[in-house]
């Protein structure tokens, strides 16, 4: 299991903003590590995975490196 210094929401991917579909957990967040997945139709948009703050994964970056901030 991965330290809470680890987790989703201290990642430089984790983007807070909102679920896919404007109905987020409170402590959820999109992964942005990966372009988004297929769109269900041409008019549709992307979907980004959507994961918990206290998640994690094998990409996870600090959202400093180096004296730079992740983008928002």
């Amino acid at each position: 299991m991965a330290s809470v210094s680890g987790a989703c929401g201290n990642c430089a991917f984790f983007d807070d903003h909102h679920g896919n579909n404007d109905q987020a957990a409170s402590d959820g967040g999109l992964c942005r590590f990966n372009p988004p997945v297929s769109q269900p139709g041409p008019d549709a948009h992307g979907l980004w995975p959507v994961v918990s703050e206290k998640d994690w994964c094998g990409h996870f970056a600090p959202e400093t490196m180096g004296g730079l901030a992740a983008a928002e």
